[in-house]
């Protein structure tokens, strides 16, 4: 089983990143094949160009690499920011432009586009992590969670993943370095508890 890690920070020093490698190394400790992309390392470029709309469209190489590898993954973990209740702009451009037609969905015969589309993405555990710098009981009770939404309805369960888990670590902005620790542990365990089932199958390690 492939798991893709996909993380939308810009900071090197955040605890996103760090989130992410935590993640990461949980993961190849249980002997699953990872495929971490720090989006903005990699100079991802979030705007979608209207070439790229098309279904057949021809693609850039980068963009070409992240199609094939999320059709070839058995689970995801996505990691970044609440900011303004949405993903950071270069996670919003991956989505537009990996999470495309004929990959992550598509539409039966005789739909034109105004039906429910079929999600393509293989059964997969998708993780989502978040960081916040704003309070729980705020964040639910003015803004209603909106991430929660976007990604669990709006992307996940459209494009056909059955299983969504999803965890936010705050409030950062006030934190210590010993909450920040348990948050690395918990976000490591996680990974470990979501993905161990298919370790235990021989699943990510290929083996039959």
């Amino acid at each position: 089983m492939r798991v893709s890690v996909i993380l939308g920070h810009p900071d090197p020093a955040s605890l996103n990143h760090a989130i992410a490698h935590a993640v990461e190394d949980a993961l190849i400790e249980l002997g699953c094949d990872v495929r971490f992309h720090d989006l903005c390392a990699e100079g991802f470029d979030p705007a979608l160009p209207a070439a790229e709309i098309a279904r057949d469209a021809p693609l850039p190489p980068l963009v070409a690499r992240h199609c094939a590898e999320i059709r070839e993954a058995g689970g995801l973990v996505i990691v970044h920011p609440d900011w303004w209740g949405m993903p950071p702009a270069v996670l919003k451009g991956w989505v537009d432009r990996v999470l495309r037609p004929g990959v992550a969905y598509e539409f039966l015969p005789g739909d034109g586009g105004e039906g429910v589309p079929r999600g393509l993405l293989q059964p997969m555990t998708a993780l989502v992590l978040n960081t916040s710098n704003t309070p729980p009981a705020r964040e639910q009770a003015v803004f209603g969670d909106p991430l929660e939404r976007l990604w669990r309805d709006c992307v996940l369960q459209f494009c056909g993943v059955r299983r969504v888990v999803r965890r936010t670590f705050g409030v950062v902005c006030t934190s210590t370095a010993v909450e920040r620790a348990a948050w690395l542990a918990e976000a490591a365990d996680l990974a470990r508890r979501e993905f161990s089932e298919h370790t235990q199958q021989g699943v990510c390690n290929d083996q039959p």
